[in-house]
């Protein structure tokens, strides 16, 4: 054998080799062969195949192979999750944030009620989930981030994990922003009266401010005493001190949390991810009992059919979908390469989606019944204001004593006020009328609901229904504090992960990359938190992320679906789980998701590019907000910013192209690839084999 073997490597500079490959990753490539191949080769030929394994496969894998195996191929420095359910709390927390609480039910409001529901749960279930499980499948199989999972499946789509990259650090800047906003009502909730409550007096008077006089108090102090905002983008301005220090201690909070890793952001999460569910159920009790909840209620639940077949319904709901679970971030794919190969992503991925669920439904029907009741309260206050008005006009002489309301309507005016009017002559109500103003439940509900960019003065404005407001200010905003704090946990780890993954030095360096990013990213941050900065969160929040998110699920859904191939992939599953995985999966990775994720793409892009892009402003002379339309210069920062996130896929593809062709020129005159798929009757292994086999060149002139 020593002689063979000598023989063979005597003999192997000036022979000709042919290769035959069963089926191969490149990462694999990079492990079976031996280096010098390995760098004649150039590690970039992508060898795999769509079609391996059949469906009926399933139970001869299982038989054949020892599904133990795959777990000892984790890197020996490779830090777990202390147990499955910090890892459950991980992937959930990233997933159930801050939108949550507002913006899904301002969609459900604005988009047919309960028609956005059914096609939400639709799509949750035939789009959401699948694709969760597959990027929570793709880190646990690979054992990387983002950046490395994507090269490991295919060179030609490598930018994926590094566009991935990007919009975790884009959002991590402004998403903290948000925590801070949190963190500095939760301090002046500490306070009684509340800051907010009443509108401030001016300075050495006892005259009110006129400012706040002309417009609500909670919107006067989210405006003027937070964020201290501008009237128009244009006017910029040096950082807000008070929100400078709220965002360093946002980036202290994150730090301490992600300090070691999953050691210590697990210790964290059972709090970040518990409470908000225990403060979201005592909200959703103490919502039901408020006068007016039913009629927030039945707005909810009454669907409107039309908006089944809108097509924008759709796309607002898909959108929200990718946007709230949080595809497309990497963060999933880097919390699961912490946990062991064997675990059930499956049932983890419907787990994460039914939670999702279940905060979502939770928090619009505490914001339905909140807001029932704040239209239920509004409306009363018209009425009152219309019974003032008919006195002080019979007053003056110009109605008769007749039509005076009865003085019970002051107590009971929501039940009082319609039977008083009903009961009038119609030459008295046509007298009226003129004078009074229309007060309509329906109408003061669409006032109440009035957009997700104003969550934090819809939040004040609930909070000042409750008894004991003090407390409940407390409450909420250790809610929004700590839903936002989980979420950025996520965002870290998709970007602390496959930055230690790409570079292998970090990986012992764990500290010392922790607060670097987090000294970074803080800094970064404070451009977020000057006079406009609120500006440009919506300008980012609302009309970037949508683009490079779906473009990344998209390509992250057709390269494991058709460039690894949906069968192979399902079959390294069933060996790394150990049980069989239904092959509907399959179907919705190659032919629905990818359908509807298309879709989907194509609408966003025509809907930002002929819509005029808009923000809420304040505008100070009139006391009150306005929209207006972004000017041209943020218009091009958007394109530049999409364009510069999604860059590194265009530019990975380039870069293996070339280097491939490189390769493939130097390989030519020494090696004959040949790739053909392992026979069925093979004993399988966990992962696709490579046989290597050297034979003599034969050359068909010399015979």
């Amino acid at each position: 054998m020593e002689a063979q073997d000598e023989k063979s490597q005597t003999s192997r500079p000036s022979d000709s080799k042919s290769l035959t490959i069963t089926s191969s990753t490149p990462q694999l490539l990079k492990s079976e062969l031996p280096t010098e191949e390995l760098m004649g080769m150039g590690q970039k030929l992508d060898t795999l195949s769509p079609n391996i394994w059949s469906d009926e496969d399933s139970d001869e894998i299982l038989e054949t192979t020892d599904s133990d195996e795959l777990k000892d191929k984790a890197p020996p420095d490779r830090p777990y999750w202390a147990n499955k359910i910090e890892y459950l709390l991980a992937q959930v927390g990233f997933s159930v944030g801050l939108s949550t609480i507002w913006r899904f039910p301002y969609l459900c409001f604005h988009n047919g009620g309960g028609s956005f529901l059914i096609i939400y749960i639709l799509m949750l279930f035939l789009i959401g989930v699948p694709l969760l499980f597959l990027e929570m499948a793709a880190g646990q199989r690979m054992r990387q981030g983002s950046i490395g999972v994507w090269k490991v499946i295919s060179p030609w789509i490598g930018g994926v994990g590094y566009t991935s990259f990007m919009v975790c650090c884009i959002v991590g800047l402004y998403y903290s922003v948000l925590m801070a906003w949190s963190l500095f009502y939760l301090v002046q909730s500490f306070q009684s009266p509340l800051p907010w409550s009443v509108c401030p007096l001016l300075r050495n008077s006892s005259t009110y401010d006129p400012e706040c006089v002309r417009t609500t108090s909670t919107t006067y102090f989210w405006y003027r005493n937070v964020l201290m905002a501008t009237d128009k983008i244009e006017m910029g301005g040096l950082p807000v001190k008070h929100l400078s220090v709220s965002v360093f201690v946002t980036w202290l909070i994150i730090c301490i949390s992600m300090i070691r890793g999953p050691k210590s952001s697990g210790k964290m999460l059972y709090v970040s991810v518990i409470l908000p569910y225990f403060i979201l159920f005592c909200l959703l009790i103490r919502s039901l009992m408020l006068e007016g909840a039913k009629f927030g209620l039945d707005s909810l639940l009454a669907a409107q059919v039309p908006a089944l077949y809108s097509v924008e319904v759709w796309r607002r709901t898909g959108n929200q979908i990718f946007l709230s679970m949080g595809h497309g971030f990497g963060s999933f794919i880097a919390i699961s390469s912490y946990i062991p190969r064997s675990n059930n992503c499956v049932m983890d991925a419907f787990a994460v989606a039914l939670l999702n669920l279940v905060a979502s439904l939770t928090a619009m029907v505490f914001v339905f019944a909140t807001m029932g009741h704040l239209a239920t309260k509004n409306n009363n206050k018209c009425y009152v204001k219309n019974a003032e008005t008919v006195m002080n006009l019979i007053v003056t002489g110009v109605l008769p004593p007749e039509v005076q309301p009865p003085d019970s309507l002051y107590y009971e005016p929501s039940s009082i006020y319609p039977k008083w009017f009903k009961n009038l002559p119609e030459q008295m109500k046509s007298m009226i009328l003129p004078h009074l103003s229309n007060c309509n439940l329906s109408e003061q509900l669409k006032e109440v609901m009035e957009g997700p960019g104003v969550a934090f003065v819809a939040v004040t404005d609930t909070i000042s229904v409750f008894s004991g407001s003090t407390l409940w200010a407390i409450v909420i905003f250790v809610l929004l504090a700590n839903l936002g704090l989980s979420t950025m946990i996520g965002i870290m780890q998709g970007i602390i992960t496959p930055l230690q993954d790409t570079f292998a030095s970090l990986r012992k360096q764990t500290k010392l990359l922790t607060v670097g990013i987090c000294v970074l990213m803080f800094l970064g941050s404070l451009i977020f938190v000057r006079p406009s900065g609120s500006y440009y969160v919506n300008l980012l929040d609302d009309y970037w992320a949508s683009l490079p998110l779906l473009l990344i699920v998209i390509l992250e859904n057709v390269a494991m679906a058709w460039i690894y191939g949906a069968r192979r992939f399902l079959a390294d599953l069933i060996i790394m789980l150990g049980r069989p995985i239904s092959p509907i999966f399959r179907w919705l990775w190659c032919f629905l998701s990818p359908f509807v994720l298309l879709v989907l793409f194509v609408n966003t892009l025509i809907h930002l590019c002929l819509k005029n892009i808009t923000y809420l402003a304040w505008d100070s002379s009139i006391s009150n907000e306005v929209i207006r339309t972004y000017p041209s210069w943020a218009k091009v920062l958007l394109i530049i910013s999409i364009v510069i996130t999604i860059l590194p896929i265009p530019a990975y593809f380039l870069y293996t192209l070339i280097d491939v062709a490189f390769s493939v020129s130097v390989i030519h005159s020494k090696v004959t690839v040949i790739f053909k798929p392992e026979a069925k009757g093979n004993s399988l292994k966990p992962h696709p084999r490579l046989q290597v086999m050297q034979s003599q060149k034969v050359n068909k002139m010399d015979k």
